[in-house]
């Protein structure tokens, strides 16, 4: 007939009959339920599924967490085609997902940033650091602001997607190692391995290696893929700071807000833990 044999078996269970299954009794039984019945998801779900979009969950991530934690199953298609029934009634949930864009993929060709003194390539990186085994295993880049005056720092922890971000006011290895070093120094005992792609901010890698006692390792060229986590990262922060901004206007505090949004979300690739969660090794309440 087309469909899945789930679907036959539910419904013969919902519209058989004394007499067994008849096409006609089925419909009726079926309009009956349609018309009289309690909808199949109550509106104070729905309100928390509000909440998490106005959170920037994504509907996968919200139907994940309410299956997890609640117990209520409804899949992120419906949710989906529960935000595009509110815009066209005129509301604002769509404006709470990702944002989408063309890619172009940049052809590989001839490396001009130039060699870096002392690289080490991901090639020697231990191979525990693949698995995702372990806390302490790091990536980072930096996001160019408008016109680029400034940059953001982004830190990305393989096992647990944590993230951390910081301002310069300058792209410059100098700059970018202090920053790294004060987000950094708060969690020494959860410090074993960086990777980075080859700019020229990463110069002072073995500085930053030493003060920080860990491996640093450099992905091959135009291989962003080797970085995977940090560039998935890289897109979630985009949602708050796009293409352009100014981030002479982006504060601290700014920065603060961003990183608790993406650290206190619960991912499917975590079974819907968050990123505080497994950083820390701790259950974190997300109830509204």
């Amino acid at each position: 007939m087309g469909v899945h044999k789930a679907t036959i078996s539910r419904e013969l269970d919902r519209n058989t009959g004394q007499r067994g299954y008849r096409p006609q009794q089925a419909q009726q039984l079926s309009q009956a339920r349609r018309k009289n019945g309690q909808p199949r998801i109550a509106a104070s779900t729905w309100q928390v599924v509000e909440e998490k979009l106005h959170q920037d969950w994504s509907p996968e991530q919200v139907s994940g967490w309410l299956w997890k934690h609640k117990a209520v199953r409804i899949s992120h298609e419906w949710i989906y085609q529960y935000v595009y029934a509110d815009y066209r009634a005129g509301g604002q949930l769509y404006r709470h997902l990702r944002s989408q864009k063309k890619r172009r993929k940049r052809l590989p060709g001839q490396d001009r940033r130039g060699q870096l003194t002392g690289r080490r390539s991901i090639e020697e990186r231990p191979a525990i650091v693949a698995g995702r085994r372990r806390v302490g295993d790091w990536e980072v880049d930096t996001l160019v602001g408008k016109r680029h005056q400034q940059a953001i720092v982004t830190l990305t922890e393989r096992k647990s997607r944590f993230a951390l971000l910081g301002k310069v006011s300058q792209r410059s290895a100098e700059q970018v190692r202090e920053r790294l070093v004060h987000l950094l120094r708060p969690f020494l005992d959860k410090l074993e391995t960086m990777t980075s792609d080859n700019g020229k901010e990463f110069a002072q890698h073995e500085q930053l290696a030493a003060e920080l006692d860990l491996d640093f390792f450099f992905a091959p060229p135009y291989a962003s893929w080797e970085r995977g986590s940090n560039e998935n990262m890289n897109g979630l922060v985009r949602q708050y700071l796009p293409k352009k901004t100014d981030f002479n206007q982006v504060t601290t505090t700014d920065l603060n807000w961003i990183m608790d949004r993406l650290n206190l979300r619960p991912r499917k690739c975590l079974d819907f833990r968050t990123p505080f969660e497994v950083f820390f090794d701790l259950p974190v309440a997300l109830d509204t």
